[in-house]
């Protein structure tokens, strides 16, 4: 099956006792022991080990009459590696959670007419569809579809399920070479041979669509049968790129249908539309080259909304509100005024209204548009981030985090704005830790901009005392510096261990207008780096910072930006974390695998010598500075990390250990572009504050 990547970094970058500890905090649910120990509770600080112990709350889904939430959680024993998913439902009123199931499923899906739930499992061996009641019980496996399935969904007259799985279409090395059935290789004769993390296997996600009755499904269709492409999209495989119409006879999927250096180099993927009854399909967007995905239909079914990117291979340009007459053809950009990115659309019944989140000011709220007139209304205001949502009357729920909260499920006023919190699924961490104050500050910039720099403060912040203090570099490289609350780059786990964390949304970062965005590409080494050190300068004069102890770290982009910085500092800092960052653009452009992230993002490729812009950008690569290196720096790569390969941790570590430079090697050969597994995550959290305290503390 293909992997999800988290989320978090879009683009280049985005347990029990121990030993005569028994007393315990109240238990989160049955899956795993993962209450806190005692000494864990009078600590009262977040540490890696609790960390893992926070419920992950998954995506949402509300009943038809609207009486009732699904909901996943995951939860992980960091003793074994380990992790379970289960689902669980909650009214909408709120309530204590009831967990449905016991062995492990995820992907909730209402049956239409309320007759029960259906889901995935793995139970049997492979990934099914399986069916319950609403109460839980009664698990019956519903399908035995060979190789499992990735996602499902019903069709809203429930006569038709869709699900996706993976279709060999081109032959693996053993079927090419049946003599040999031992051999391991990539024959490679194109791009894209591999992307994020996984390398191209031959075998696509293709959408299928069967037949539905009591329970029971009929022979299934492959709408993409021979195509040798995925929807949803690689790498991120998002269900929510396929839909039905509400009279369930048509599907609406996202494609990029390109193949080798075509596919590489552009990001013109397509919304696509399939009559069920004829098997033909429609290119709904021909002739428009950039992304267009997520179609969602109005009820009525006349008109198709969808998220839609002008510019041709600029994966981070401005996702416009699109609307499509299915009659006509006619199409609609409903935000051409409003300077903020569109996710999350959803068409309000009976009305003649669009909601939707937008980022604004390194946080996402929720909006709605009237179709018509084109009015634009927020609902939500706050620091926090909505990261999905539902209509429902004249409420909405919601999934909301902030920096010193998980995801939790909200009850919105869609009038007002009003939040009710309905679920509470870390209470037993949050009454035992203390979180730090997260603090919003506007810094001038050198070229007189306002740029909003989070400051976040150690638990029991003193401000009497002097603090070290660490510079966050974002990745992405447009990825804002929002309300996220992280498991990998946490900032109340920095805070925790005494560090102000000092974040600013640089330029190049959403949710503060489309210039301020777009003025990265092609000046990697320029503005951006100039608004790092702004954020830092501004607060190490505070009494309370000493900055004398400064370090900066980042992932990604901000890898990149800590490697630039290691030659460009000034003596500011005393330490620097790198994880999968770039040092060497050149060398770059040759091995990521979304060539057209580096054409659009670098100007265009190094060997272009009257590229003016491109040359620009490749004189600024941080290995060109590498001999003003002189500050400690430890390095972090994973070896499954195919869109900064993990050469470029390797060359960065060598140049600084052959210049005589502390500097620490973290090379994970499981990993990827995040490190994701428990005990490698705690691991890389130990050696990344031990490596601070050395040189910091």
């Amino acid at each position: 099956m293909k992997k999800l990547i988290p989320f978090l970094i879009i683009g280049l970058f985005i347990s029990g006792c121990g030993p005569g500890e028994s007393e315990t905090a109240s238990e989160p649910g049955p899956d795993f022991d993962n209450a806190l120990t005692q000494k864990e509770m009078d600590g009262g600080r977040l540490t890696p080990e609790i960390l893992w112990k926070f419920s992950r709350l998954g995506g949402i889904q509300l009943s038809e009459d609207q009486s009732t939430i699904l909901f996943t959680m995951t939860k992980y024993d960091y003793r074994t590696n380990q992790s379970l998913t289960n689902i669980y439902s909650i009214p909408v009123d709120g309530g204590e959670p009831r967990q449905l199931s016991v062995s492990g499923a995820y992907h909730p899906r209402w049956i239409p007419g309320g007759a029960g739930i259906g889901y995935l499992s793995s139970v049997s061996g492979t990934v099914q569809i399986w069916e319950m009641n609403q109460d839980g019980s009664n698990p019956t496996q519903i399908s035995d579809i060979e190789g499992g399935v990735n996602s499902f969904e019903y069709a809203p007259d429930g006569s038709n399920i869709m699900y996706t799985k993976d279709v060999q279409i081109n032959p693996t090395s053993q079927e090419k070479y049946p003599d040999l059935p031992e051999t391991n290789v990539y024959i490679v004769n194109d791009l894209m041979y591999r992307h994020w993390n996984h390398w191209e296997d031959g075998a696509y996600s293709h959408i299928f669509v069967a037949d539905y009755t009591a329970g029971k499904l009929g022979d299934a269709t492959d709408i993409m049968a021979g195509e040798p492409f995925d929807s949803p999209l690689s790498p991120y495989f998002d269900d929510a790129e396929i839909t039905f119409s509400p009279d369930g006879n048509y599907i609406a999927y996202t494609c990029k249908k390109l193949t080798g250096a075509a596919y590489a180099t552009s990001t013109n993927s397509d919304i696509y539309y399939y009559d069920i009854a004829s098997g033909n399909t429609v290119n709904l967007t021909e002739g428009m080259p950039g992304y267009e995905k997520y179609p969602a239909f109005s009820p009525d079914g006349h008109w198709v909304a969808y998220q839609s990117m002008a510019t041709p291979g600029y994966e981070a340009d401005k996702d416009r509100l699109m609307i499509q007459d299915l009659n006509t053809g006619q199409r609609h950009d409903l935000t051409a005024s409003f300077d903020q990115n569109v996710s999350s659309l959803n068409w309000i019944n009976n009305e003649n209204k669009i909601q939707f989140i937008s980022g604004r000011q390194a946080t996402y709220q929720l909006y709605e548009i009237e179709v018509e007139t084109k009015e634009i209304r927020q609902i939500t205001s706050g620091d926090h981030n909505y990261t999905e949502v539902i209509p429902a009357g004249d409420h909405l729920y919601g999934v909301k985090m902030s920096m010193s909260m998980a995801s939790e499920i909200f009850k919105i006023n869609a009038t007002t704005g009003e939040e009710t919190q309905l679920s509470f699924v870390n209470r037993f961490i949050y009454d035992h830790i203390e979180m730090g104050q997260v603090e919003k500050r506007w810094i001038q910039t050198t070229d007189q901009k306002n740029m909003l720099v989070w400051v976040i403060y150690p638990p029991h912040f003193d401000p009497q005392k002097t603090y070290p203090a660490l510079l966050y570099c974002q990745g992405g490289p447009q990825s804002a510096v929002s309300q996220f609350f992280s498991y990998r780059w946490n900032f109340q786990m920095m805070a925790a261990h005494d560090y102000i964390i000092v974040a600013p949304n640089r330029r190049g970062l959403p949710t503060f207008g489309q210039e301020w965005n777009a003025q990265i590409s092609g000046d990697y080494g320029g503005q951006n780096m100039m608004d790092y050190l702004s954020a830092i300068d501004a607060l190490k004069t505070e009494p309370f910072i000493d900055e004398e102890r400064l370090g900066a770290v980042g992932a990604s982009y901000g890898g990149l930006s800590v490697f630039w910085l290691a030659g460009n500092h000034d003596k500011r800092f005393k330490a620097l974390i790198s994880h999968c960052g770039i040092y060497n653009f050149e060398s770059m452009y040759g091995a990521t695998e979304e060539t057209f992230f580096v054409n659009y993002d670098m100007g265009g490729p190094y060997w272009e010598l009257d590229n003016a812009i491109a040359q620009r950008s490749y004189a600024t690569s941080p290995h060109k500075h590498v001999q003003n290196w002189d500050t400690p720096i430890m390095i972090v790569t994973g070896a499954r990390d195919y869109r900064v390969p993990y050469t470029q941790s390797l060359e960065a570590f060598n140049v600084a250990r052959l210049r005589g430079i502390p500097a620490k090697l973290l090379f994970f050969p499981e990993e990827t572009h995040f490190v994701l597994k428990p005990q490698n995550a705690i691991l890389w959290q130990r050696e990344f504050f031990g490596w601070l305290d050395t040189y910091l503390k």
